[in-house]
């Protein structure tokens, strides 16, 4: 990973001119331990015991003889992980990273459990956006690691720079709708990938034009990432959609997070259903 996209953060950490530069440039940041060990312990334990798994999870067929797993809610709500959502270390510093206020779009957790985790194909976010009425890219994710990612269980590859190339035709694969190979073959030779290998509690921020992918998962460590979805108050969709429009967001600061004792709490989430992909349009078939 190209280390002028790293940063850590502290207790003092700011989204200085630098790394908005950074991020404008490259498409992405990298925030190393952006949760610290008690934050992440507590987001861990929340994903695990939430039965919410077990009531609203699907899987997708990757078209490579695994399936990826995904949870997928719209509204953050009000326990541990819709407080990480609202929080001033997240939502705050995508805010000045996009420049503008932002709204809760999604959020998702996909699990690439042991030996079994599904790939992604290449994509990028606004491939999908784009159809829910999304006029303009201005959106992006947060990325952050609840296990340890790297190249033997599935990480985030990244493509830099791929956010100005503007967006680029998505067609079926599987049950998901990935880029179009012939032009990610012709892109990779010029703007080569990295490969996002993070610890457990880091983040990536990067914007929804950045073409990425990741692996199946065979190796014996579990691979699970915590990925929040913004889009700008400013491109409120312009249709209805299956996922929200503007709604207000009411961010909280980070102290919220360790304070809180709502541990999981599904009430007013509205979760996604991963229906069947039979006889749905290809803007239909994906999660995102």
């Amino acid at each position: 990973m190209d280390v002028s996209t790293l940063y850590e953060f502290t207790d003092a950490f700011e989204v200085t001119n630098n790394v908005k530069q950074t991020f404008d440039e490259y498409g992405y940041v990298v925030i190393r331990n952006l949760l610290n060990k008690v934050e992440l312990e507590k987001l861990k334990g929340t994903l695990e015991g939430d039965n919410a798994r077990a009531k609203y999870g699907f899987a997708r067929d990757d078209g490579m003889g695994k399936k990826a797993k995904y949870l997928c809610w719209n509204h953050p709500g009000n326990d541990v992980t819709g407080l990480l959502a609202r929080s001033e270390k997240v939502a705050g510093t995508f805010e000045k990273l996009l420049g503008g206020e932002l709204y809760h779009y999604h959020t998702k957790l996909i699990m690439k459990d042991a030996f079994e985790g599904g790939a992604h194909n290449w994509h990028q976010d606004y491939g999908y956006w784009y159809h829910n009425g999304c006029i303009k890219p201005d959106m992006g994710s947060v990325f952050i690691a609840v296990d340890k990612a790297d190249q033997t269980n599935g990480c985030l590859k990244i493509v830099p720079k791929s956010h100005k190339l503007g967006r680029i035709d998505h067609i079926a694969v599987g049950d998901e709708v990935g880029a179009d190979p012939e032009r990610v073959s012709q892109i990779l030779p010029v703007l080569p990938l990295v490969h996002a290998e993070l610890e457990a509690g880091d983040a990536v921020f990067f914007h929804s034009n950045v073409l990425h992918r990741s692996e199946q998962n065979s190796s014996p460590n579990r691979r699970w990432a915590f990925i929040i979805a913004y889009n700008r108050a400013d491109n409120n969709p312009v249709k209805v959609h299956h996922h929200p429009q503007y709604t207000p967001l009411n961010k909280v600061p980070n102290s919220a997070l360790l304070n809180c004792d709502e541990v999981a709490n599904d009430e007013g989430k509205d979760f996604f259903l991963g229906q069947s992909n039979e006889n749905k349009s290809l803007k239909e078939r994906t999660v995102d």
